[in-house]
């Protein structure tokens, strides 16, 4: 998970990921995207792939990434107990507001 965390730290490879959600790209087509030159691209694909983030596959002369979301389980059940944690807190003001609309004034 650590590398995971690590790896979507940056701005610029959230907003690959971002952009693999919705459908498998090229490194040009992911340069085309970002602010960024595509050697710096290639990096930041390089980390994900070794985060596990994305697949990478050849056609032809091309590499098509695409986003792997199973690697992203493990966070989102770390992150699931603070989902949960929150829930019961906003859960509790809910109740204390709805408390303070019925008291007397």
């Amino acid at each position: 998970m650590d590398a995971v965390l690590q790896a979507l730290a940056d701005p610029s490879r959230r907003t690959v990921l971002e952009i693999l959600r919705d459908h498998p790209a090229t490194a040009g087509e992911l340069a085309a995207a970002l602010p960024i030159a595509r050697p710096g691209v290639s990096r930041h694909l390089r980390v994900l792939r070794e985060a596990g983030l994305v697949d990478v596959r050849q056609e032809a002369q091309r590499r098509i990434y695409s986003l792997r979301p199973e690697s992203l389980i493990e966070l989102d059940e770390w992150l699931g107990e603070y989902r949960a944690l929150w829930r019961n807190r906003l859960d509790a003001l809910h109740t204390e507001i709805a408390r303070g609309r019925k008291a007397p004034r």
